[in-house]
Formats: structure tokens, C-alpha cells, sequence
């Protein structure tokens, strides 16, 4: 897999997306926007990676959006019939937005790892991830409403659920920074370290826990908690039943408790391979 915006390795059934641009401060550009999806689409639908974690270069995790997405007058034009505009632009901010969910969307967990700035559409973006983890120095800002605009692809959804309601109504009013300890006080990152070498070990010590376990029981995890996000308890526990009847065999248990008995880790096959419907 090669991209333009990332470098990625995957090793141990731990998917490894690191931003790769550090000279324009790992800016989401056309491409970037184009290639995240494809890129945890791509690790997903393998499945030989169990969890992803992406971190970044340089000396902030990402400044947010490029100002070049807007420029692109043949994709964006801002002069015209004004009901037309609209419509375009309704499009595009909906690519924008389904370019993160796909973090959602896919089926193993992905786990971000900050440090510096993490700005606008880069908060957008560890919003959409499964946990945060960062280092003393990242700091967060929902910067677009200082540059004039309202934040559109995903942190005034997503953040209302992970922090209180009040302090993510002032930190988009006002467009402030919130620090890592602030941060970690809200319960928005897991875990502070001192440095970027120790905020990635940290990361991927939680990535190969949960690479352990079995694939399914994760996807499973993952399956029922975005779920639970969106829906009444009663609704959740329900789907959670009907999950349960069609997904749940022993096999996986079975390997779990006879390791356990052997006292030796256990090892379990990878999740199937997502295979394009009519593909040869």
C-alpha cells in the first residue's frame, strides 16, 4: 500500500498509519481526504491487521484542513447560480465528512497518537477514532470558528458524546485551545506522555492487547458500542441479542480457555477478508 499522505506498515496484526507531510505540518490536502478512506478500507478488508494506529511527523500531528480543498474552483466553484453552489457544496462537505467515518465504519479499532498541534480538521478527525492518546506538548482547537466558518466534518457530532456539554459548546464559541491535561481531565485522551517515542510504545502496547484477543469478539465490541452511541439502551440491548443469536460459536472461547489452561497465549484466526461482491 503507497500513498502520497501516509506511510503504513503493518507487522504483528498492528496496522501502523503514520501522516507523512510534516514539511506542510501534515495539512489534509485533496489527496489526504481522498486517500484516508482507501487506506483504512484497504487495511480493513485484508484483514490481517487487528487494530490501527495512527500517529504523525514532524512537529504537530496536523494543522487541519488545506486551504487548497476550497481553491479548486472545478470542484468547489463559489460563483454561479447560487442554489447550484449550494447543492455542489452540500456534496463535497459530504464526501469530506464520510472520508472520517470510514474510522468509524470499519471494523477493527484505530487508536490515534498526538502530539502538537492537533488543529481543526485534525481534531474532526481523532473525534471519529476509537480512543486518543497524547503527549504533554498536543494541544486541540476547533479552530474554524476564528477562521469565520462552523466546524462541519464531524467534531460538533462526535465531541458532544465524549466530553460534557458545556465545555465543547465554549471550546467552539470560542475557538480556544484545551491542552493535554485538560484533555486527559475530560476524559477525551486515555493516557499523557512525556514524550512522542513514549506516547507511540504506549499506543502500541494497547494495540497489541488488543491484537490478542480474538478478532471477532473486538469487531463485536466495536459492532455494539457505536451502536449503543446512537440508540436507546433498550434498542442496544436488543440488537446486542440478535447479534449475539447470529454471531456467537464457541470456537474462539474454546481457544481462549484451553490456552488459559495451558498458560500460554492464545491464538486465533484472522478475521475473513472483505471480498467485493462479484469479484473473481
Amino acid at each position: 500500500m503507497e500513498y502520497s499522505c501516509f506511510n503504513v506498515e503493518i507487522s504483528n496484526h498492528i496496522a501502523h498509519v503514520q501522516f507523512s507531510r510534516p514539511e506542510q505540518m501534515n495539512s489534509m490536502s485533496k489527496a489526504f481526504w481522498k486517500e484516508l478512506p482507501e487506506c483504512v478500507q484497504e487495511i480493513d478488508a485484508a484483514g490481517e491487521a487487528r487494530v490501527i494506529v495512527i500517529s504523525s511527523t514532524g512537529k504537530h500531528f496536523s494543522a487541519g484542513m488545506d486551504l487548497g480543498v476550497f481553491s479548486d474552483t472545478k470542484a468547489v466553484p463559489m460563483t454561479g447560480d447560487p442554489i447550484r453552489m449550494a447543492e455542489n457544496l452540500r456534496r463535497v462537505v459530504l464526501q469530506l465528512q464520510q472520508s472520517l467515518s470510514s474510522l468509524e465504519n470499519i471494523r477493527i479499532p484505530v487508536l490515534s497518537a498526538i502530539h502538537g498541534g492537533c488543529i481543526g480538521g485534525a481534531l474532526d478527525l481523532v473525534c471519529a477514532t476509537d480512543s486518543r492518546y497524547c503527549t504533554n506538548d498536543a494541544y486541540f482547537t476547533i479552530k474554524e470558528t476564528q477562521l469565520g466558518m462552523t466546524a462541519d466534518v464531524g467534531t460538533l457530532q462526535r465531541l458532544p458524546k465524549l466530553m460534557p456539554q458545556g465545555v465543547v459548546r465554549e471550546l467552539a464559541y470560542t475557538g480556544r485551545k484545551f491542552t493535554a491535561q485538560e484533555a486527559k481531565g475530560l476524559g477525551f485522551v486515555n493516557q499523557v506522555f512525556d514524550t512522542q517515542e513514549e506516547l507511540l510504545d504506549g499506543v502500541m502496547a494497547v494495540a497489541k492487547q488488543i491484537a490478542a484477543n480474538a478478532p471477532i469478539a473486538v469487531v463485536g465490541c466495536k459492532e455494539m458500542l457505536n451502536y449503543s452511541r446512537d440508540h436507546s439502551v433498550e434498542d442496544s440491548l436488543r440488537y446486542m441479542a440478535t447479534w449475539q443469536g447470529g454471531m456467537f460459536r464457541p470456537n474462539d472461547m474454546m481457544k481462549a480457555f484451553g490456552a488459559k489452561a495451558q498458560r500460554k497465549e492464545p491464538e486465533f484466526e484472522n478475521a475473513w477478508p472483505v471480498k467485493e461482491l462479484f469479484e473473481s
